[in-house]
């Protein structure tokens, strides 16, 4: 049996996966192009990540669960129902822009119909955010769970702490998941921590924590998924630290080769989980070169027409600047 049925994904289920982490791949890329021909302002990259994302989403209830992700979750959010063109609105900061209709920066996602809570600019806000909505679950008797991701430089802020012994303390159907990709703007992990793994914090707080590789997409769907039914079992919450590399700058902003250097980056890429995940697909017959180059050629399609569409629609009437600003 191969390990994606041992889990219990199908088929047609990583084949989508795929999908959907090489389109926020291709979309990162397209976003990078157009930061640097000065036609939107800012981007903070999903490349490295696109992977862990995707499997995580996959292993929640959509349309049941509840999700607060962070900046760089570009694959949880194509995952969950977000469009290519949602995104590209978002990044031109154009009016029909669904999470906020232009008046956030880009990567601050939120969405009412997809049960996505509206991210801040302070990092690490949204951990008791999620823990929140995790406690009006189980006030609530609802039968769904609280899923949230953060980086692994905004486990040090006080944010993390309050909302993981919160949760922990109240048994909440919590989900913290920790994209661990080696750095916190230019400070690299072994400058933030002392502790051999994020989730090793997970026993001060009296909660199941684990480790898993990134890169690979089965690994994290079973890791989320086990936690998700702990979490509906009343076991409380769960602290899922997952690896990868972030490969590209910590933003559109910053120069990356101030604090590492250009070889451990090129060392990276090779280890990169989308592309261990396409051959994982060839080796199973479940991607053809042919299949590969129709899939690539539809995605480079979507993003066309939603970058043709964004960049036409209109940007926000100034007269709606204080709509939805509480005062």
């Amino acid at each position: 049996m191969t390990k994606h049925k041992e889990i219990g994904l199908s088929d047609q289920a990583v084949v989508d996966m795929y999908r959907i982490a090489l389109t926020a791949r291709r979309l990162d890329e397209r976003m990078w192009l157009l930061n640097r021909a000065g036609k939107i302002p800012f981007l903070v990259s999903c490349q490295g990540q696109e992977v862990q994302q995707v499997a995580a989403a996959f292993a929640l209830e959509r349309g049941k669960d509840y999700t607060a992700p962070y900046y760089r979750d570009v694959g949880v959010v194509l995952a969950l129902g977000m469009s290519v063109q949602d995104l590209m609105l978002q990044a031109y900061a154009k009016a029909e822009d669904p999470n906020s209709g232009g008046r956030q920066m880009p990567g601050h996602f939120g969405s009412k119909k997809l049960k996505m809570l509206s991210g801040s600019s302070p990092v690490t806000t949204q951990v008791p955010h999620a823990v929140g909505i995790g406690l009006a679950c189980k006030m609530r008797g609802e039968d769904a769970i609280s899923f949230v991701t953060l980086g692994e430089g905004s486990t040090n802020q006080g944010d993390f702490h309050e909302g993981a012994n919160f949760a922990a303390v109240h048994k909440l159907p919590v989900i913290i998941m920790v994209e661990n990709n080696q750095y916190a703007i230019s400070i690299s992990l072994k400058q933030q921590v002392a502790c051999e793994k994020i989730s090793d914090r997970a026993v001060g707080y009296g909660m199941v924590g684990e480790t898993v590789d990134g890169n690979d997409p089965f690994a994290v769907y079973q890791a989320i998924k086990t936690a998700s039914q702990r979490a509906r079992n009343g076991e409380g919450p769960s602290l899922v630290e997952a690896i990868s590399y972030r490969l590209t700058p910590h933003s559109s902003d910053d120069d990356d080769l101030t604090y590492r250097t250009a070889e451990e980056v090129r060392e990276a890429k090779a280890k990169d989980g989308l592309l261990s995940f396409k051959k994982y697909l060839k080796e199973n017959n479940l991607l053809s070169d042919k299949k590969e180059e129709e899939l690539e050629a539809a995605i480079k399609k979507e993003i066309d027409l939603a970058n043709e569409y964004a960049e036409a629609a209109p940007s926000p009437d100034p007269d709606t600047l204080y709509q939805g600003v509480y005062q």
